[in-house]
């Protein structure tokens, strides 16, 4: 069980590392100007392999999870609302992530209408659902 708790956390941590970056190239989309092509070009390649990439991740951890909580669902869950929260969080991300895959086709297809000040917050809700299912899995304070 710990060695499946290990991985799944390397997967999870691997996973928002996809979250932190994703948004930030989006961020640089926003602010490349139009006539600089290439430059769209490279940042639009790396969020595409970046995405693809972050699904592989996602998919591992969400399994590792999944196991974990099959093989000791009486643990995890009679042990308070935490668990629960953090489930709802973690579909949260899921949505987030899958947000910034349509946000990231609507550069490649011109229709972006959101500014560079708009993803720079949109940039930091990663960060916001990172910190609490990190403090509701180690703290569990409910």
């Amino acid at each position: 069980m710990l060695w499946i708790k290990a991985f799944h956390i390397v997967f999870v941590a691997a996973w928002f590392a996809a979250l932190f970056y994703l948004p930030r190239i989006l961020v640089n989309l926003a602010m490349v100007p139009p006539t600089s092509h290439a430059e769209r070009e490279r940042l639009l390649l790396m969020g595409r392999k970046l995405y693809r990439f972050g699904h592989l991740l996602m998919g591992v951890a969400l399994l590792l999870g999944g196991l974990m909580l099959a093989m000791a669902w009486d643990a995890y869950v009679a042990g308070g609302l935490w668990m629960w929260i953090k489930l709802a969080l973690v579909v949260g991300a899921i949505v987030y992530y899958v947000r910034c895959g349509r946000m990231l086709a609507e550069f490649e297809r011109l229709q972006n209408r959101r500014s560079h000040r708009w993803y720079r917050v949109f940039n930091e809700v990663s960060v916001l659902l990172f910190m609490a299912i990190v403090i509701l899995v180690v703290v569990r304070p409910i």
